[in-house]
């Protein structure tokens, strides 16, 4: 079973010859082997590209135990570089290089090399690995598997594949497992012995218990706004436990370093400016989350809104929660400040689009208090409510569009309906 990963493909061939080190970064699982060792590596040879002039090392390979030795890598590469040609070098699980930092910055003064690398450890995948190199890395960012992506592989109808989805996630070996009851006891063992390991080890933490309810309470709340000062409150409410709040916003950066959540800010869109706190986290992987609380809390609707937020970001979306502040005429004739919220503002380059996960809008007035954040906002940015249901693409008459969630994540181009 092959699956395309056009849009991680395009990235790296947009990058190819850039005289910076690719670094490919990502939740453990995701597909960050595969993409250079299948799929970059057959775009390169039906463009006739040498396969000695592709130089791979998959260095948890015990076989090349040898090359985990700085001098032995860079002596191993410069011997097979033979002529002034571009040579593609490709380094898998880097992080089992010694002092692989250095090794590859040495790699930078190869003018015909062309550098790409991963890692799977949590020290490589933190957030500031380009750092690392001295800004001379060019980070590209893979997630887990898109529900485009997902459907384009899967044995079944539209609807079963969105229901697995959102229970099981977008890790592409759970598409190799056939039963729930394996797909469950895979993401269960990850979550478990592979991220909150790395991320223990990384950083040395002495309470993993405080770390386990810290991740608990994020996947019971998906979505939902909260801070350092907030999450220890609720330690000390519910869980009878006084955690500091410096506490729980080291364990929050852990978990966001690793790429197991990620943060969405609060952004006043007439002020044009960040509030701070408190913020919004959402799991880069759904199926993960539902693994950590034991499948017990599917609710669709904060999944919806979670996979829509996913699929913002790797369609290379920045992505914030929107806040508007306008006055209202009270019931007593009194004007007072009301607050709107709207969910998402994804913002690339000079693109700009304010979206509402909706799970289901079954009145008019359903409908109403949906747009009316959007109504608010008064640019002419394109507002858009994605809902649950399989509907057709439709306008209002203030130009706010509507759509079905299956039609928003399987259309590439569906911002642009």
């Amino acid at each position: 079973m092959e699956i395309k990963r056009d849009i991680y493909l395009n990235r790296l061939i947009r990058r190819e010859k850039n005289s910076l080190i690719k670094v490919v970064t990502g939740l453990r699982r995701c597909g960050k082997s595969y993409l250079l060792f299948n799929i970059f590596h057959d775009y390169l040879t039906e463009k006739g590209v040498p396969e000695d002039h592709i130089i791979e090392v998959a260095l948890d390979d015990r076989s090349n135990k040898a090359l985990r030795d700085p001098d032995c890598m860079l002596q191993y590469i410069k011997e097979r570089i033979a002529d002034r040609e571009t040579y593609y070098i490709i380094l898998d699980e880097v992080q089992l290089l010694s002092e692989f930092e250095d090794v590859l910055n040495s790699l930078l003064h190869i003018r015909n090399a062309d550098v790409y690398v991963t890692g799977s450890n949590s020290r490589f995948l933190s957030s500031d690995v380009i750092t690392e190199f001295r800004g001379r890395g060019d980070e590209v960012r893979i997630y887990p598997l898109s529900f485009r992506e997902y459907m384009s592989v899967y044995k079944g109808s539209v609807d079963e594949a969105w229901d697995d989805y959102i229970t099981y996630g977008g890790l592409p070996l759970v598409l190799s497992w056939e039963t729930a009851e394996d797909k469950a006891a895979y993401l269960l063992s990850l979550f478990q012995k592979v991220y909150l390991t790395d991320i223990v080890d990384r950083h040395k933490v002495r309470n993993k218990e405080e770390l386990d309810e810290l991740v608990d309470i994020l996947a019971s709340a998906i979505g939902s706004l909260t801070n350092p000062l907030k999450l220890s409150n609720t330690f000390k409410s519910v869980k009878k436990k006084p955690i500091s709040d410096k506490t729980l916003k080291r364990y929050l950066d852990y978990l966001l370093d690793a790429f197991l959540v990620s943060k969405a800010a609060r952004y006043d869109i007439k002020g044009r400016r960040y509030i701070g706190s408190p913020a919004k986290y959402y799991f880069e992987d759904v199926g993960l989350r539902n693994a950590r609380l034991n499948f017990r809390q599917l609710e669709e609707n904060h999944l919806m809104e979670n996979v829509i937020y996913n699929e913002l970001r790797l369609r290379g979306y920045g992505v914030d929660v929107g806040l508007i502040e306008r006055r209202e005429m009270n019931m007593e004739h009194k004007a007072v400040k009301k607050q709107f919220e709207v969910d998402f503002v994804a913002v690339k380059g000079s693109e700009k689009y304010y979206i509402q996960s909706a799970f289901a809008m079954p009145t008019l007035e359903k409908q109403a208090q949906e747009e009316r954040s959007l109504n608010a906002i008064g640019d002419s940015f394109k507002k858009i409510i994605v809902v649950r249901d399989n509907i057709r693409v439709r306008r209002s008459e203030l130009g706010i569009v509507t759509m079905g969630i299956r039609n928003f994540l399987l259309d590439e181009n569906s911002l642009n309906v």
